[in-house]
């Protein structure tokens, strides 16, 4: 019987699956498509037909990586600081699949450094991130929660923290278990608040 669109769409969802278990288990430079033809249960020339070439199976997963990524549920505690809060928690390796993602995204950084497309990509995409936080940090500087200040500049110094934070937690989860990393954080947040206390207070 002919295929329909609906079994190649149920094989693409099982082609994903694959692919992001493998990743999830054996990080991205254990991305191939042998090993991803293991995990389906196909041969190799069966997966010839989505990914004819290894480039194309890693642009394939850092597209699902992102789309996974931003499908993740979001915190949503409110406005001003404390939507600012919430966007660098949701960066955070607090839960088994943030930090499935966050362990698939850093294996993924030896690839795009040696790919000049894939390191373009990767730098639009922190520069995405950055615009992101500093609409919320602009947000808190007019409620007065944060320090006056270039609102871009804030927002990469967050950016910044948050990362190093992500790879000390990667690397060593039992001295960087999730309620250290939400203590760091808001000591971090505490420091910046801190300062606009000072301007309200000189002022």
């Amino acid at each position: 019987m002919p295929r329909t669109k609906g079994d190649h769409e149920a094989r693409r969802r099982d082609v994903s699956a694959a692919v992001w278990q493998v990743m999830a288990t054996r990080g991205f430079a254990g991305l191939t498509l042998r090993a991803v033809a293991a995990e389906l249960g196909a041969t190799t020339g069966l997966l010839t037909h989505y990914f004819p070439t290894k480039r194309a199976l890693l642009a394939y997963a850092l597209d699902l990586l992102e789309r996974r990524t931003l499908a993740r549920p979001r915190r949503d505690a409110g406005q001003g600081l404390a939507a600012f809060r919430d966007a660098l928690l949701d960066i955070l390796p607090l839960t088994s699949g943030a930090t499935d993602s966050n362990r698939v995204w850093v294996s993924s950084w030896d690839a795009a450094l040696c790919d000049p497309a894939l390191t373009a990509d990767y730098a639009r995409k922190y520069a995405q991130g950055r615009e992101r936080l500093r609409t919320r940090v602009a947000a808190a500087q007019d409620l007065g929660e944060l320090p006056p200040g270039d609102p871009a500049r804030i927002a990469a110094s967050a950016q910044s923290f948050v990362l190093g934070l992500v790879v000390q937690a990667l690397f060593d989860p039992s001295a960087f278990p999730p309620e250290r990393q939400v203590e760091l954080l808001d000591g971090y947040l505490a420091a910046l608040t801190a300062e606009a206390g000072s301007d309200r207070g000189g002022g």
